[in-house]
């Protein structure tokens, strides 16, 4: 059974929208990159899957655009070429080498886990809130970033149980951001 990892970018104030930490730099890209080739499959719901296609899908031209620094590409290369699974009831296709997810969450990210493979890898809000509850999340990877937001989405904000967690990898960026992963320590999905 391939293990769901959860990973998110999130302030020490448990800010987790997109641009309130750090801005990216080599290091932060080489870890994510890591992370990409590390998924056999990606899980994001709508709003994900949609700033992601914005930001890292290959143009048409098949040409990366001028503002991507070198150092981007293979993040850029790793999430464009992944296979991505688009949880909505809103949307009536997806592209981006994506499916679309519909019916029964619980059961279809079950069925997507029994699948083998390395791993599958959900990144978001909303999308990993849900599979929190539904114990369904085998490993929790936050990079804390050192910045205060005073605002913005809280991580995991409306978390119907408690998780305990343990942690089983720490890794620390010139930056001052800290990668820490965790495994619950006991799981019902």
């Amino acid at each position: 059974m391939r293990p769901l990892r959860y990973s998110i970018n999130v302030t020490l104030d448990g800010c987790c929208h997109h641009e309130a930490g750090l801005p990216p730099d080599e290091e932060s890209m080489r870890f994510w990159t890591d992370e990409m080739e590390r998924a056999d499959a990606l899980l994001f719901g709508r709003m994900t899957y949609e700033m992601m296609a914005s930001a890292w899908r290959r143009p048409a031209t098949g040409t990366w655009p001028d503002w991507m620094r070198e150092w981007e590409l293979p993040f850029a290369e790793a999430i464009d070429e992944t296979r991505k699974y688009v949880v909505s009831s809103t949307l009536d296709g997806v592209d981006w080498n994506a499916e679309l997810v519909r019916g029964d969450l619980g059961e279809a990210v079950r069925r997507l886990k029994q699948e083998p493979g390395e791993g599958l890898w959900v990144g978001g809000v909303t999308l990993p809130l849900a599979l929190a509850d539904l114990g369904l999340i085998d490993e929790y990877e936050f990079v804390v970033q050192p910045v205060l937001a005073g605002h913005g989405p809280t991580l995991l904000a409306g978390l119907r149980e408690r998780i305990q967690l343990e942690l089983v990898n720490r890794r620390e960026f010139r930056s001052g951001a800290v990668a820490m992963r965790y495994r619950p320590t006991h799981t019902a999905g």
